[in-house]
């Protein structure tokens, strides 16, 4: 399936991942709406900082997915979906679990009916690794078992139910991209990259962590924007689930000496206990099998295996490393 001669509607677009994939699209000629959370600031979010050339050439739309009304307004004239609106905190899903009902269930319902009745030619909806829970096996397979270890992966695993409900019932051309943990330029700093680079960009050689034994499979961004392209283009991703992911584990701790040795300095590593999940909501393994990927739309991660990881925190760096960046966070505090 080509996207020319579709509009393109971006969901969560002034987010991190969302604002790399509408610039992606922007960049290669495709007409892109791109859906923004509405704030009395005028604020685009991350669109606001990618470069004007690009930026002029997208068509913002300010709303809120979990209003069914504007929701409508922005799918119709769209024949591609790429949802990616959420909560995705997982500490403050455990402070404000209704947010997260209302924005990833409700929301995605929102989006899937305004899709079905507009008749979208394909609509992705964005899931997540957190959804398998602690690995029970290792690499990560689609049809491993789901567990809600959080307020936030249960939300996330209704979400996707719900998508899958609408391709069963009612033929919507849904597929599920769960990507596992993406990083890279422009993350909030509430996930554990940004935390470390930002903590030692500003000086600090003692860094305030979570729990360092859990590892995490890390996929660079620019390799998850090209996943979620892939998918939409394949015609063979309608109704299935795929994995996204470097296929390659790292410790917390690890990743920390490995970011630290990148920017060449010596760390030492405190346990913040506000930093800690609950002991049953701990996600303590994830790696992904991206077999699925690779077969069904071609799919590889090009930032993949311990050198690929080194390569992506290296350009992770470097961005942060630009001080007007670097100033944006709130390195000094515990960002949930």
């Amino acid at each position: 399936m080509k996207l020319d001669n579709d509009k393109i509607l971006v969901t969560g677009a002034d987010g991190f991942i969302g604002s790399h994939l509408v610039e992606e699209l922007a960049r290669t000629g495709h007409a892109v709406r791109a859906f923004v959370m509405y704030n009395s600031f005028n604020s685009w979010g991350w669109l606001d900082r990618i470069p004007a050339d690009v930026r002029c050439g997208i068509e913002v739309f300010a709303g809120d997915v979990r209003d069914p009304y504007g929701v409508r307004q922005a799918v119709q004239g769209t024949g591609v979906v790429l949802h990616l609106a959420a909560l995705i905190a997982i500490p403050f899903s455990y402070h404000s679990p209704q947010s997260y009902v209302e924005t990833n269930i409700l929301g995605t319902l929102n989006v899937l009916q305004a899709a079905r009745d507009f008749g979208v030619k394909k609509l992705i909806q964005t899931s997540t690794s957190e959804v398998y829970g602690t690995a029970i096996s290792v690499p990560i397979r689609e049809d491993h078992p789901l567990q809600g270890q959080s307020p936030y992966s249960a939300t996330k695993i209704g979400a996707d139910q719900l998508a899958l409900s609408f391709y069963r019932s009612f033929d919507t051309p849904v597929s599920i991209l769960r990507p596992f943990n993406t990083y890279g330029p422009r993350q909030s700093a509430r996930a554990v990259i940004p935390s470390i680079i930002t903590q030692i960009a500003n000086g600090r050689s003692t860094l305030k962590l979570g729990t360092l034994k859990p590892t995490r499979d890390f996929t660079f961004v620019s390799d998850t924007v090209r996943a979620f392209i892939a998918a939409a283009e394949s015609d063979r991703t309608v109704g299935e689930v795929i994995n996204v992911g470097n296929g390659f584990e790292i410790a917390i701790g690890d990743l920390a000496n490995l970011i630290a040795s990148v920017m060449g300095r010596e760390i030492l590593v405190e346990t913040d206990p506000k930093r800690i999940r609950p002991q049953k909501s701990e996600v303590d393994r994830l790696c992904a099998d991206t077999e699925k990927a690779t077969a069904l739309m071609g799919w590889r991660p090009s930032y993949a295996g311990e050198d690929g990881l080194k390569a992506g925190i290296k350009e992770t760096v470097e961005w942060f490393s630009d001080r007007e960046n670097l100033m944006g966070y709130k390195h000094d505090i515990y960002n949930i």
